[in-house]
């Protein structure tokens, strides 16, 4: 099959392409699937960069790193094993199915639950992995998955469009989730013309909250699609200033960097803080006043409850989401893709057609 295979840590040039890599057999409780499209997120790059290691402080470039510290470069804090295929986000067709799989799978378009876990111990975070990080992922014509990871859908979307949800609307929903956002809320989204941030602002919004999204201005026209009450540059030079009278009760970030303190700084007492990414960069200035004496919370959020994709899967079917698709590439151009990717070139998700 043809296959964009990640041979180490480093830049693009670690992918190679593949036109007779060979062909996986779905193994007990597994099924084939013929991949009709895969999404990319920010994991595929911070893995293949080796971002996660606590060697790198700095913000996610895309590039190769000075320092990737050996024992953890994943987002598990593990070493990963080459050559990998990458991309979680699978949308396709179910061909084949190994012993003990669902044989009334076979025909059926699926999605692909990201979350690999130890199914003797489901719930047990620390039996946790990846798929397309701890196991090959959707970057070719044909990926296995383990049945009880891959839900059927029922949509007119077409395949490129399934592709935008896995990855950033579950992220998204995780963190409100853990916030427990609901009515009465007011959610301050940073990124919000991001994948997940585009997902963060309808899923508040799904939840009752008033949604309060920030973006460079040159996007503002396709985030207002997305249905906030409010938007605000990306980056204000007096937040305060900028947000009125508005009461923010939770920040859903994925952005961090050197703007971080000012979104602590504008959170109401008691309010939460929740994060599930750093793309601005990791570290950041924290004071530990702001955070006991107005009462906050910080959750942060990773992995994720099978129920948290399953309703992501039953709003698509429902047509409560709208797909953020901005661009697809072909398979063989993912380092192009991956690049636009980096650069923001595109209001949203990026998919990659086998």
């Amino acid at each position: 099959m043809k296959a964009m295979v990640l041979m180490g840590h480093g830049g693009l040039d670690k992918y190679e392409w593949h036109e007779d890599w060979l062909t996986p057999s779905p193994g007990p409780m597994e099924v084939l699937i013929r991949v009709g499209a895969c999404g990319l997120n920010n994991t595929d790059v911070n893995t293949r960069t080796g971002w996660y290691s606590k060697a790198v402080s700095e913000a996610t470039t895309g590039g190769a790193y000075a320092d990737v510290a050996e024992e953890d470069p994943t987002w598990g804090g593990r070493p990963l094993t080459f050559p990998r295929i990458q991309g979680a986000d699978v949308v396709g067709i179910v061909v084949a199915v190994g012993e003990g799989a669902d044989a009334t799978l076979i025909g059926r378009r699926v999605m692909v639950n990201g979350w690999l876990r130890d199914w003797d111990d489901p719930d047990n975070m620390d039996k946790t992995g990846y798929y397309g990080s701890e196991c090959d992922g959707g970057f070719a014509e044909f990926a296995t998955a383990d049945a009880r990871n891959v839900v059927p859908v029922d949509s007119d979307l077409s395949d490129a469009a399934l592709a935008t949800f896995a990855c950033s609307y579950s992220t998204a929903e995780g963190m409100l989730s853990r916030a427990n956002v609901g009515a009465g809320d007011t959610v301050l989204v940073p990124g919000a013309s991001g994948g997940v941030g585009g997902a963060l602002v309808q899923l508040a919004k799904l939840r009752g909250a008033r949604v309060i999204a920030m973006a460079s201005e040159a996007k503002h026209d396709e985030v207002a699609k997305l249905g906030p009450d409010r938007i605000l540059p990306r980056a204000p030079a007096d937040l305060r200033a900028a947000l009125g009278d508005e009461k923010v009760t939770v920040v859903a970030d994925v952005v961090g960097g050197p703007c971080w303190p000012r979104l602590i700084d504008i959170l109401e007492r008691g309010g939460r803080y929740t994060c599930s990414g750093a793309i601005a960069g990791p570290i950041v200035e924290f004071d530990l006043r702001t955070f006991y004496l107005r009462d906050l919370t910080f959750t942060g959020s990773t992995v994720l409850s099978p129920q948290v994709f399953e309703n992501i899967v039953r709003h698509i079917e429902q047509g409560r989401l709208q797909p953020v698709l901005a661009a697809t590439y072909p398979l063989r151009e993912l380092r192009e893709a991956q690049q636009a990717f980096i650069d923001k070139t595109h209001t949203g998700n990026i998919v990659v057609i086998p």
